[in-house]
């Protein structure tokens, strides 16, 4: 069994049947790019000619070894390795080989950091940065109110319509990992700032065909790196102590949520995490806050 043919399968697999966002099957085309280009150029391997069943256990620890000499992190070898291991479990599932030659290979271990965020005083003093007396400012306070208000990832963001938002219902349609669609409620802040918004400053860029929610002032749906670059510039702007990407505007979401008492599995729907493992990362940072209280409130701490 040929591999190549075999990647073509598997990544076919991700994206039509998996239903994997692009962006994703992407990041495993590339990984795995990375390591054919290891076969070849590091270990003299022909992969035009290479049968499956030649990748061992050894052939992936040298292929390890190798990313660390070149001073990757744990983080992107664990990446890595992830998409080879995935790689065999789908030929596993399609009865293709018997035994999986990496079940051998451990993973690296990897520090977990805690995300960064915002207290609550501090990111209402970012959201309040923006103008309210031009088109900018009207969809800047908009986008900023609704990242953490709903707690949604920038892309998910960028990808909403306006047909995605009920401002009567108060929440939004959203279009998550896998194209899996969740519905999130949104507080009469984001309500307030997207009516705003879609009454006041969209309409002079946008034209009746565009459908996107969020647009530039040419008219054409917003991109992720522009929000970012909005973030970045209301933080500084506000002297946060963290200058936020997107993604800590989730965070802070979540933290505040938990600080105030949520339920876990409540916190997990609205973050459309598929495992609850992922969303109690966000309980280390709400104990971490208990302690500091404890050590500067108790007398004997």
């Amino acid at each position: 069994m040929l591999l190549l043919p075999l990647l073509d399968s598997f990544l076919s697999y991700l994206n039509n049947e998996k239903m994997l966002a692009k962006m994703t099957v992407k990041s495993y085309n590339s990984d795995w790019n990375d390591f054919l280009n290891f076969l070849e150029n590091e270990i003299n391997i022909d992969i035009a000619t290479l049968d499956v069943k030649e990748i061992t256990h050894l052939t992936v620890r040298k292929y390890m070894a190798y990313l660390s000499n070149q001073n990757y992190k744990k983080s992107t070898i664990a990446r890595h390795l992830a998409a080879l291991k995935s790689f065999f479990r789908y030929l596993l599932k399609m009865e293709l080989i018997k035994q999986n030659p990496l079940a051998l290979v451990a993973t690296p271990r990897i520090p977990k950091k805690l995300p960064r965020y915002l207290e609550e005083e501090e990111m209402g003093r970012v959201i309040e940065q923006p103008s309210r007396l031009d088109n900018t400012g009207l969809r800047d306070r908009a986008i900023l109110e609704l990242l953490y208000g709903a707690g949604i990832r920038v892309s998910e963001l960028t990808s909403l319509n306006v047909s995605s938002v009920d401002l009567a219902l108060g929440y939004v349609r959203v279009m998550g990992k896998g194209s899996k669609e969740r519905v999130v409620p949104i507080g009469k802040e984001a309500i307030k700032a997207l009516k705003t918004y879609l009454e006041t400053a969209r309409p002079q860029w946008a034209d009746n065909a565009e459908t996107a929610l969020f647009v530039n002032k040419k008219g054409g749906r917003l991109s992720d790196r522009s929000v970012r670059t909005i973030v970045h510039t209301y933080c500084r702007q506000a002297g946060a102590k963290e200058d936020l990407s997107p993604h800590g505007f989730r965070h802070s979401f979540a933290t505040h949520l938990l600080n105030n008492e949520a339920d876990l599995r409540a916190v997990q729907e609205l973050l459309g995490h598929r495992k609850i493992s992922t969303t109690q990362i966000y309980t280390h940072v709400s104990n971490k806050k208990l302690r500091q209280v404890y050590r500067m409130t108790h007398p004997r701490a």
